[in-house]
């Protein structure tokens, strides 16, 4: 009997043919720089949006952004799943350090960022802007 219950992981049940994407975010963020839905999923996959961004970040102790994001155009909200995390702004630093602690910037707040522990944290943008990148962070935004 099918109860309507999709326990698929993987191909057989993450393809969105049916308007639905299922997946597993370390998994799929591993393919995509951390990126899991965005302006940069095709149309007519569930993950495509113009509206906002949403990452995945997987990041060891001590990795640090290369450079300031300066002139930032969107507004952004960041979130720890695990470890501890530092955001960076003009005269103030903020640790993330318990579980789900946040943070959220606006457009035009220059921000840097260093894991202090190895870290997890679910970052969301909004709005998903075609073609913005920091210089030389391949690694580290959005395609």
């Amino acid at each position: 009997m099918d109860d309507g219950v999709d326990d698929a992981k993987g191909p057989d049940g993450a393809d969105g043919a049916d308007g639905v994407y299922v997946g597993n975010a370390g998994k799929d963020a591993a393919l995509d720089r951390g990126w899991l839905l965005g302006h940069f999923r095709e149309p007519g996959d569930p993950r495509h949006s113009e509206a906002l961004e949403v990452k995945w970040g997987v990041h060891p102790r001590g990795e640090r952004r290369a450079q300031w994001v300066e002139g930032e155009v969107r507004t952004a909200l960041l979130v720890l799943v695990s470890g501890r995390f530092r955001m960076e702004f003009p005269g103030r630093s903020v640790l993330l350090e318990e579980q789900g602690d946040y943070v959220v910037w606006g457009k035009g707040v220059d921000h840097s960022w260093v894991a202090e522990d190895e870290s997890v944290v679910l970052t969301v943008r909004w709005p998903s802007v075609p073609g913005y990148a920091v210089p030389g962070e391949s690694e580290q935004t959005a395609p």
